[in-house]
């Protein structure tokens, strides 16, 4: 069963050096008041698997972070909402790879599920593709680029209801990357806007065997 823990404890389980993963797209789905909490703890050279660089109009989320230095580097599908970003890329202050969004799916799946990596043909002739040294692997005349898989120590997920046992229920489009995200870490934790005794088996997205931390985010 998943343990429920506080804003404090649940933001001193990130440790200095770790991979961590972030759900969330832009400013949905995401453990903003969790990342706060984070972002004050002032651990730092962290390692960031996330959709984006955040929206620095929000007052709280991942942008925090990145405003901080708390990263130094960064995985992601698009930056431009963060200026910020490129400008920490183009200076060296951050490394940041940019990956195309299905292809960073994927290879969180394949961190989740223990496949050796996933071959796509998107990328291929660009600065994403063979430039980036991906190796080409040709099947049936086709050729493909074998992404490798992503793994965290840790990811920091959303959930929009989540039981005592750790099950998760998501409303509309704030599943984003929280789902795959939470079978690729070694430890998950899940801020709740709101936490119940039991969520019906039907509307449960994310199984609570797959959770270690619970943390009630304070949405009312």
């Amino acid at each position: 069963m998943a343990k429920q823990v506080s804003m404090q404890e649940a933001a001193a389980l990130v440790k200095d050096g770790m991979t961590v993963m972030v759900g969330g797209f832009l400013s949905v789905g995401g453990a903003n008041e969790l990342l706060h909490a984070i972002a004050e703890t002032g651990v730092k050279n962290l390692t960031l698997i996330c959709n984006d660089g955040g929206q620095p109009a929000l007052e709280h989320g991942v942008h925090e972070m990145i405003h901080n230095g708390q990263f130094k580097e960064m995985y992601a599908t698009h930056i431009g909402i963060n200026p910020e970003v490129g400008q920490m890329m183009n200076e060296g202050t951050m490394k940041v790879t940019l990956v195309p969004q299905g292809s960073m799916a994927e290879k969180i799946r394949a961190g989740g599920y223990g496949l050796g990596g996933v071959l796509t043909p998107t990328g291929i002739g660009t600065p994403v593709g063979e430039e980036a040294g991906k190796k080409l692997v040709e099947v049936n005349g086709k050729k493909f680029l074998l992404e490798e898989p992503l793994h965290a120590d840790i990811a920091i997920i959303y959930g929009t209801q989540v039981d005592k046992y750790g099950n998760i229920r998501y409303h509309g489009t704030t599943r984003n990357f929280n789902v795959v995200m939470a079978s690729a870490a070694d430890t998950v934790v899940v801020q709740a806007d709101e936490i119940v005794d039991m969520i019906d088996p039907d509307d449960v997205v994310v199984q609570g065997i797959l959770v270690d931390y619970i943390v009630d985010g304070g949405a009312k």
